[in-house]
Formats: C-alpha cells, structure tokens, sequence
C-alpha cells in the first residue's frame, strides 16, 4: 500500500513502510527506477515474512511520486532520502543502496551517521554524474549541456534520457571520492562483473577509497547492472542478514 510524505520542501514522496523488530532495512532506488523494482518488492516480500522493519519509497520524479523527473538533481533526491529516514523510521537503519542509490547511502552515512547501522550496496555508482555522464560526453555534447541547459542521449529504455546542466553541476557538490569517505559500521559491496553500467574498477575505487573496520566487497562473474536474478536476489538478503547479525553484536 502507497503512503505519501511532504517534505520540508515541499515535495510529496509515495512510499511503501513495515512496521516490524530492527534494526529496520531502507531501500534506496536507482537512477530512474522506482519502489515495483523486483530488488525493491523482493526485499519488502523477505522483511515482511521476517517481521522486521522496512521502508521503500521513490525520489521525486520518480515512480508515484510528484516531481518531474528532469527538474531533479543528487542533492534533492538525497535529501529526499534523508527526510523519508528521519520521518519514517525510528533508530539507525541499515541502508540498501543500489547504483545511484549506493551514492546516495554514502551521502547518508555523511550527513546522518547516527541513522546507519549498516550499509549494502549494490553495483553502487558513487559520483557517477561526473565520472560517468560528464567524462564521457564528447565536446559537443558538453557544449550543448553549458548552452542549452540540457542535453539529450540515446536510451535502450526507449525515450532520449535527457540530463541537464543542474543534474551535473550539482552531482560535484555531493561527490563523495573526493574526500575522506568514513565507514564505521558493517558496510558490504556487491558488484556483477557483466555490469555494463559500473565497472568493476568503481567498486574496486570504492573498497579502497573508503575508511571502516567491517568492509567487504564480493564480486559476482556474470552478473549485469540489474543484479535481479535469483541467485543475485539470494544473495542480497544473505548479506543483509550478515550486516544485521554483525550491527547486532
């Protein structure tokens, strides 16, 4: 069932909470994707029969959410992240992030440490708007974004994805590899190595850019961006189940 919460912002975000034992899980979405994601249902589906605490939502422009999607930035939809945490769970959470959502967990663990319990991410894309949209933009296409405001890419998805000037020049304020990057809590990384989106060497550049005492990285051969197969999906709920023993102990 879809809730909705008003920020302080005043944008209206749907989402989807369980009431249950912590600490609590939170799932945060990718890039364009939205809480029906078989990632986010799964999970819902395993706290549910767990009884444990759970929280999905969609950034706005995302999803059932309001919002334009091409009016958003990293930094609203952190803070959207940041006002459904604080709002809609009670204690430190542990995080699921995947891709973007990942960046954006991180941004959590910076901005709100005392929330995280524990952190899991998946094919986790910190920065990405720079190191990713912005290097591989050729110079017309960096040309057209500082003129136009916008600029449109090609998508396997269907429609143009379009990416805007604010879309970028905002992600170099939230970038989280160019500073101390501190951990203290279990933190797991899960990475495909078919992921045509996030190369292996993003999470590799994440282990070791990263402080903590509780960090592990585990690569999965053949698995692509949407890591949503069975034995990926398996795996997600082990590593969870691993980071809340650890957070319990």
């Amino acid at each position: 069932m879809t809730d909705y919460l008003t920020t302080d912002t005043g944008r209206r975000i749907a989402y989807d909470r369980l009431e249950g034992q912590g600490p609590g899980i939170v799932f945060l979405g990718g890039f364009r994707s939205n809480m029906q994601g078989s990632k986010a249902v799964h999970l819902r589906d395993w706290a549910a029969a767990q009884g444990r605490a759970f929280l999905r939502f969609d950034y706005s422009g995302h999803g059932a959410s309001d919002g334009a999607f091409e009016e958003g930035c990293i930094g609203d939809w952190a803070a959207d992240a940041r006002a459904a945490i604080e709002a809609l769970t009670q204690g430190p959470q542990v995080l699921v992030g995947s891709s973007m959502g990942g960046w954006i967990s991180l941004l959590m663990a910076r901005t709100i440490p005392d929330r995280v319990a524990g952190l899991v991410t998946i094919a986790a894309a910190p920065d990405f708007t720079e190191r990713g949209f912005w290097a591989g933009f050729s110079p017309g296409q960096r040309e057209s974004l500082m003129r136009d405001g916008r600029v449109a890419l090609p998508s396997e998805y269907g429609e143009p994805l379009v990416l805007t000037r604010r879309l970028i020049e905002d992600g170099r304020n939230q970038l989280v590899l160019n500073q101390p990057l501190s951990l203290p809590f279990p933190a797991r990384m899960l990475q495909g190595t078919a992921d045509g989106d996030v190369p292996v060497s993003w999470a590799m550049d994440l282990l070791e850019h990263a402080s903590g005492e509780d960090l592990r990285l585990t690569l999965v051969k053949g698995a692509d961006h949407r890591f949503s197969s069975p034995d990926c999906l398996d795996l997600i709920v082990a590593t969870i189940k691993e980071v809340v023993q650890n957070v319990r102990e």
